[in-house]
């Protein structure tokens, strides 16, 4: 295959994953959008002595980067630092695993085995992107499906990972679909059995989800929820052009449309309040006054609201390791982006989020990068690396129901939410400011994932953003009264409470872990591999 068809396929495939993207994609397309690429490194396999192992690189690299750029080009709105270099690192990495997949089959597995390098290689670096500096999870494959939740309904059991092994099984069984059908007149037997095999891995997750999904019950443990969307700019109003008085009384003013003596929580987004307030002296602030002066007048009903928050530290406390000094005096202090909930009482309960973003939020390595700091964009009043907790708070309201405050870029991650579970959580509150993106892809992304979150814990979610869109969501993952971009709006529901674990709660990303290990195993089966051929070839 000369190598301009072997760049059209690379193409291709970039195409393929854009198209199937949520929010407006048609997500099925994901079960063969890598078919293309497939074809590009068993091409470049079977002539290995023309190419070199690093040509695989390459072409997967240009599969990736055009993906990247088509889906999540609207980072450049907040950060075009940030947009560059998500893109560009992301993509390389996406293309890494297909090398070393590459580099695996070449040594060692050629055959169809082969391609359980793929899928352990892939879904270990799915599993480990979660959580270290430079964490981008956005375009994980198993939340390509988050706008086609009837299907993924079995998320309950594995989470997002158990769509990407979804994903990646197909692709591969497709792929050598194809190559037997080119060949199927010589071998009729295996292309019935691959044929076989395909549709049962393509069809029997979507049989059993839509099952799961039509005799899904929720318990009845109604919850009155208000949900404000303010529709603050983020640019030109929310930090300099409008004071916090004015902020909060819009906040307000939009509440009581809709609270009732039945309300038990009032929802508004992320650095609601984006004043700064000192944690130490919250029951002085003048808007968490004005807060409780309405509360007086629906006493069950609680506010979760989001602040930008500082903690001072004296010399003799241990800092964290985000603290900054406090210019003129001999103590340090650190910036949270925090979730407050505000009942009567003088107890403010106080979360602050804890999965950054990078290079915004949070300076990677800062040890390495901490000089660049100086660069990060202001996204929540304070600019620089942020402090965070190791706990997941869930806020316990005056009848003993607890609810996850959980921050905007914290949504995305699955087994993270999942701490705010095991710690009681019967509800999820999502706020967050998606303005910075304006009118792109990445909010309606963004706002379709809350789904997943809701599959995996089967629990109902509340979500407030500063602008569209705001919406509920219930226990199998449909979303309601979605609310309009760039529209100020208040919205009302009854949503069920539910204590149930599930098991993804319990056991987490437990498909990350067993594959981890199943890499290093053929990472080190390959590594000597490569040393024992190499001393074969100096004898």
């Amino acid at each position: 295959m000369k190598k301009f068809y072997l760049l059209l396929l690379s193409v291709l495939t970039g195409l393929l994953l854009s198209v199937g993207w949520p929010a407006n994609g048609f997500s099925f397309i994901l079960l063969f959008a890598l078919v293309p690429l497939l074809f590009v490194e068993d091409t470049l396999l079977k002539n290995k002595g023309n190419n070199s192992r690093f040509s695989v690189l390459l072409y997967a690299y240009l599969s990736f980067i055009i993906w990247n750029i088509l889906t999540t080009w609207w980072i450049y709105y907040a950060s075009l630092f940030g947009a560059v270099m998500a893109i560009v690192l992301y993509s390389l990495f996406m293309a890494l695993v297909f090398f070393f997949f590459h580099v695996t089959r070449r040594n060692i597995y050629k055959g169809s085995i082969g391609y359980l390098a793929l899928i352990a290689y892939w879904i270990t670096f799915e599993y480990l992107h979660l959580d270290w500096d430079l964490s981008w999870s956005w375009l994980n494959l198993g939340n390509g499906f988050s706008n086609y939740y009837k299907f993924i309904q079995w998320y309950e059991f594995t989470g997002s990972l158990g769509g990407s092994l979804w994903i990646l099984l197909s692709n591969i069984l497709i792929f050598h679909l194809i190559k037997i059908t080119i060949d199927r007149l010589k071998n009729r037997k295996r292309f019935i059995i691959n044929l076989v095999g395909t549709l049962m891995m393509v069809f029997i997750p979507l049989i059993i989800s839509y099952y799961i999904y039509i005799n899904y019950t929720e318990t009845n443990n109604p919850v009155e929820i208000v949900v404000v969307q303010p529709n603050i700019d983020p640019y030109n109003e929310k930090f300099g052009g409008m004071s916090t008085d004015q902020q909060i009384e819009k906040i307000l003013n939009l509440a009581r449309e809709k609270v009732t003596p039945n309300t038990r929580f009032i929802v508004a987004p992320e650095t609601a309040l984006p004043e700064g307030v000192w944690v130490d002296e919250l029951n002085n602030v003048p808007s968490i006054k004005k807060i409780k002066s309405l509360l007086l007048k629906y006493p069950k009903a609680s506010v979760v609201i989001g602040a930008s928050t500082y903690k001072l530290y004296k010399e003799k406390d241990k800092n964290s390791s985000s603290a900054r000094k406090y210019p003129g005096m001999d103590a340090s202090y650190d910036a949270f982006n925090s979730a407050l909930y505000i009942d009567t009482s003088l107890n403010i309960g106080v979360y602050n989020k804890s999965k950054l973003v990078p290079g915004v939020e949070k300076m990677p390595f800062p040890k390495i990068f901490g000089f660049l700091e100086k660069f990060a964009i202001d996204l929540g009043g304070t600019s620089g690396s942020l402090g965070t907790q190791d706990e997941r708070t869930a806020f316990c309201s005056a009848n003993n129901m607890k609810v996850a405050p959980v921050i905007c870029y914290e949504s995305i991650y699955g087994e993270f939410i999942t701490g705010y579970i095991k710690n009681g959580a019967q509800l999820i509150f999502i706020i967050t400011n998606d303005g910075w993106w304006k009118d792109t892809p990445g909010y309606r992304q963004h706002c379709t994932y809350a789904s997943l979150r809701a599959i995996e814990t089967r629990r109902s979610i509340a979500r407030s953003a500063n602008t569209g869109t705001s919406c509920f969501v219930n226990q199998r993952g449909d979303r309601f009264q979605l609310t309009k971009w760039w529209q100020p709006d208040v919205i009302s529901q009854s949503i069920n409470a539910n204590d149930k674990l599930t098991f993804y709660v319990k056991h987490g990303d437990y498909i990350g872990r067993i594959l981890c290990y199943i890499s290093l195993l053929l990472g080190l089966f390959t590594i000597a591999s490569i040393v024992i051929n190499r001393k074969k070839s100096k004898l």
